[in-house]
């Protein structure tokens, strides 16, 4: 079951049916243009006085992290959601924490530990800890979930596959979910290869492309209907006045190595360096927006990585100076472009360093995060056969598109 509530919009001008425009040699659909929104994007969670009736006196647990407060972008000092509902005298009974924690303070892969959130003495309920999926236990003393949390449109980025599970558990317990929607900053374009069913993991939780083109919203809808054994209870409190077109940049980091814009758009081209010798620039000032390695040739760009509390305690060549490319320009270019892809970069850099045996240094985790292992076997490969196999992605890509568009909640192009 699943309810939209479908606030007033004002008549703004789309374009009906568009057509999304394929890159094979990128293996990517994407929009024909880029595009603003007129005015102000209002996010799910500030539709308060929609979303407090139904929670009604129950009890509520939220799943939330710092992205998940209110007016973020034009107030200097905006209210989190859990503070807010609080407030309003919703029955909120703890908080469920994903990967980064609940205050957003954890690097990425950390261990997160139950405990109690000083700010509200609220429980808090890890789901990056011991276990990613809730227990019946930690649902029996509440009624609704609501899911409030900024994600960046790629699959491997843990808030879709928490989103996944949440809904799973929320159903297995007669829970309802409510999903608070957002602005997808990759909603432009569907990239890259689908997840193959032998490499689900918790980088790859639901079958979707690389770049899934949804808001969490829809992404919620999708596995609704998709992927669960039994669909829970599902509502969601969309955002008003985006489109799939327009640019959107989140006011609050999405997580501790997202910092900027342009590492949000470098990100998931980016990523798969992650099992590699290759750095991302994870302990520097500029992550995702840079790549290097201490045996990668020299080119006049270098950094050195640094211990970073709370964004990269150990990161990958700590304290040597690594090789490379400054990407920033790259990244502020794809940020009001129409496309933004580049899965070859990897191949290319890994054929320019010479072939050297032992750079993917994680074999099954790169399988994990590509969602195949096609793309580990194009290390090296002739350009003709990279080129078939982009392409037959992008065909895929064109398949999963009707499935797509089917779990729409907002205009694809303005």
């Amino acid at each position: 079951m699943l309810r939209l509530f479908l606030l007033p919009f004002a008549l703004w001008s789309y374009t009906a049916g568009a057509q999304l425009i394929a890159e094979p040699q990128a293996a990517e659909l994407h929009v024909a243009e880029r595009t603003v929104p007129p005015r102000r994007v209002v996010l799910g969670n500030e539709q308060l006085k929609e979303l407090v009736p139904m929670l009604g006196r129950g009890g509520v647990a939220v799943v939330a992290n710092a992205t998940s407060v209110l007016q973020a972008d034009v107030r200097p000092n905006p209210t989190h959601l859990v503070d807010t509902l609080l407030a309003l005298g919703v029955n909120v009974r703890k908080v469920f924490a994903p990967e980064h924690g609940f205050r957003g303070d954890a690097a990425n892969g950390a261990h997160i530990a139950d405990g109690v959130d000083a700010r509200t003495g609220l429980p808090l309920v890890s789901l990056h800890g011991d276990r990613r999926k809730s227990r019946p236990e930690d649902l029996a003393d509440v009624r609704a979930i609501v899911f409030d949390i900024q994600d960046v449109g790629a699959r491997f980025y843990t808030y879709l596959s928490t989103l996944a599970l949440v809904m799973e558990a929320a159903a297995e317990a007669g829970v309802a979910v409510v999903v608070c929607d957002r602005p997808n900053p990759h909603g432009h374009h569907l990239a890259g290869p689908m997840l193959q069913p032998e490499f689900t993991s918790f980088v790859g939780q639901i079958p979707v492309p690389l770049l899934h083109g949804f808001t969490l919203g829809e992404a919620a809808a999708f596995i609704n209907s998709t992927v669960l054994p039994a669909p829970c209870a599902l509502t969601v409190v969309p955002c008003q006045g985006w489109a799939h077109s327009d640019r959107w940049d989140p006011p609050v980091a999405p997580s501790p190595n997202l910092p900027t814009a342009a590492s949000i758009a470098l990100y998931p081209s980016l990523c798969l360096f992650e099992p590699t010798d290759i750095s991302v620039g994870r302990g520097t000032p500029h992550p995702f927006e840079c790549i290097g390695a201490p045996t990668h040739p020299a080119t006049g760009y270098a950094f050195t990585p640094r211990p970073t509390p709370g964004a990269a305690p150990h990161p990958k060549h700590e304290g040597t100076a690594c090789h490379g490319h400054d990407l920033h320009a790259l990244g502020t270019a794809w940020l009001d472009a129409p496309s933004g892809f580049d899965l070859r970069r990897v191949l290319d850099v890994y054929t320019a360093m010479g072939s050297p045996e032992g750079w993917v240094t994680s074999p099954s985790f790169l399988d994990k995060l590509a969602g195949t292992d096609a793309f580990r076997k194009l290390l090296g490969a002739p350009s003709a056969a990279v080129d078939v196999q982009f392409a037959e992605w992008t065909e895929q890509l064109r398949a999963f598109e009707d499935v797509w568009r089917a779990h729409l909640a907002y205009p694809i192009q303005r």
